[in-house]
């Protein structure tokens, strides 16, 4: 695009500002030779904006610039924390996390730094860590607060900075208000930094303890129901860390049980370019064809995929008794299984008297959750979209004498169900699926079998997401205008052919405790459902469709479904 020129004038000004106050010579170089090649394009493109802190944090594409990720970038999103953390709290102390992804542990320690020089205490790790073990840890340490460098399961070319609180959640209000005003403030002559040195001279700067991965190693085990049919078993379990920090616990963790791992060799080891994978995403069947692969080849009993910060699992199991073929999981059904198995569990040992069990899961994860908790004796609630959310349930249970946390889970393939942990948790989650398949294995049963017996007694339930792209500020209006369309509707209103008997508008919160979010619900005569929000980091809106009949006659349903499906998208 061609720029005006007092807008060029301004984009100029601020790529020199910027070469002066970035210290790393890579990211600094990028910028210098698109301003002797006067690259307008690219240097507006760099510049025009300001990556902001956003509720938990700040992603962009890797490079200089503001509207890069850099260090620079990093050392003003942390100074901005580092002023609010000192207006917050005598002596604050945060522990910082990195991944695998290009540039994490730079950024990680340019964080430390620039903490340091605020004076703030800093444990950082000194080697790649999941997001679940960051959480654990800054609970353990009890610091102020927590950091991880990640840009979960995006493409390669992101990197994000991801902040988190004293209850070991993501950052909620007001917090992250706070700090993203903090953040705002920040001009470049007002950022602290330090040597690593100076830093470590001055007793600010720790790496996180050994001691603190043996406390969660050790946590996870004792989680575990049934850890002796782990160890008295011949499991055999393929596994991918999908180029990423789940790689060290997970396979930790299932030899200390004396589980048999298998693991993608050209997955195995750390590479933020992850070039086996178009998208480092557990969810993707493409990411978890060489998983799949090796699964056939050793007749492995269960397939696991983690996403580089480890906070994402996926789940293939064999599709017939031989394992010549696998199915994978969607995240519905991996949280369907797991919740069944967690709820007869607590059945079987709860004592007269004891707690209730809760379940948490989000709005837009399969209802199938709540019907097995509800109709075995256990209280289920719904949440917005977001694992903080769910955080949030577990820390005002820490104190209650009538319920207990036993599962969290959201569709895009997030569990949990250890609350020492206040974020999704791979690395726990895989292995208390290996001792989930084991148990049905026990008693003669799949996973496979499992989930039909569980649609059997409750229904079947399944569900598909559609979602639509609205580029630049004429999308912006169109999302709106969607929106708006959608609040116009009423009950017995028909909409893509089905009746609607009740519609919900979480816009001003909702009756059951939902805070205010731009989310539309419709229920129809069928028993259907759909929710529709638009994406809180993309252009889009997504739209959830659930499906549900019952269970006696799911093959006839499966043969209309994708007829359903196509009637809701064309009128999407």
């Amino acid at each position: 695009m061609a720029m005006k020129e007092q807008e060029k004038v301004l984009i100029y000004q601020k790529a020199q500002e910027y070469v002066q106050t970035e210290t790393e010579a890579q990211f600094k170089k990028e910028i210098i030779d698109a301003l002797d090649e006067h690259a307008d394009d690219e240097l507006y493109d760099r510049f025009y904006t300001t990556l902001s802190f956003g509720t938990a944090g700040m992603r962009g594409v890797i490079g200089g610039g503001t509207n890069r990720i850099n260090p620079y970038m990093v050392r003003k999103v942390t100074q901005g924390m580092a002023d609010y953390l000192v207006s917050q709290v005598a002596n604050p102390s945060v522990t910082i996390a990195f991944d695998s992804r290009n540039y994490s542990e730079l950024f990680a320690r340019q964080a430390a730094l620039t903490l340091c020089a605020n004076g703030v205490k800093v444990y950082l790790y000194n080697t790649l860590h999941p997001v679940p073990m960051l959480s654990f840890a800054l609970r353990y340490l009890k610091t102020t607060a927590g950091i991880v460098i990640t840009a979960s399961h995006n493409p390669a070319k992101y990197n994000g900075y991801k902040v988190y609180w004293s209850d070991g959640g993501q950052v909620t209000p007001p917090h992250d208000i706070g700090i993203a005003e903090r953040v705002a403030a920040v001009v470049p002559g007002a950022i602290r930094t330090m040597s690593q040195s100076e830093a470590k001279a001055s007793s600010l700067l720790s790496n996180v303890p050994e001691s603190v991965d043996e406390a969660y190693y050790s946590m996870v085990t004792g989680s575990l129901a049934r850890p002796e049919l782990l160890s008295s078993s011949s499991v055999t379990v393929a596994y991918t860390p999908l180029h990423g920090a789940g790689n060290i616990p997970v396979r930790t963790i299932l030899a200390k049980l004396g589980v048999h791992c298998e693991v993608v060799e050209q997955q195995e080891l750390p590479d933020g370019d992850f070039p086996t994978v178009s998208m480092p995403n557990p969810e993707d069947p493409q990411a978890m064809r060489l998983a799949i692969g090796l699964g056939i080849q050793c007749k492995a009993d269960i397939v696991l995929g983690t996403d580089p910060d480890g906070d994402r699992l996926g789940i293939a199991i064999p599709s017939s008794p031989n394992k010549d073929s696998y199915s994978l999981l969607t995240g519905n059904q991996i949280a369907v299984l797991l919740c069944d198995y967690l709820i007869q569990t607590w059945k079987e040992r709860a004592r007269k008297g004891t707690k209730q069990a809760l379940v948490v899961k989000s709005i837009v994860t399969t209802d199938l959750v709540r019907e097995i908790a509800e109709k075995n004796g256990a209280a289920c609630v719904d949440v917005l979209t977001g694992f903080k959310y769910i955080a949030e349930k577990i820390a005002a249970l820490e104190h209650s004498e009538k319920q207990f946390f036993l599962f969290g889970c959201e569709e895009s393939f997030g569990y949990l169900s250890v609350p020492q942990v206040r974020d999704k948790d791979a690395v726990s989650t895989a292995v208390l699926a290996v001792e989930m398949m084991s148990h049905y294995a026990s008693e003669g049963l799949s996973l496979k079998e499992r989930l039909n017996q569980i649609y059997d007694s409750y229904g079947y339930y399944t569900e598909s997401v559609l979602s639509f792209t609205y580029e630049g500020s004429a999308g912006k209006q169109k999302m709106a205008d969607i929106m708006k369309d959608f609040r116009s509707l009423k009950a017995a209103d028909t909409f893509a052919g089905y009746t609607i008997t009740e519609t919900t508008d979480l816009l001003h919160g909702a009756a059951d405790g939902l805070p205010p979010s731009d989310v539309i619900i419709l229920r129809f005569s069928t028993g259907d459902k759909l929710v529709v929000r638009p994406s809180g980091t993309e252009p889009k809106v997504k739209y959830y469709l659930f499906f549900h009949t019952d269970g006696k006659d799911r093959e006839s349903f499966k043969a209309t479904l994708q007829e359903k499906i196509a009637n809701f998208k064309s009128v999407l």
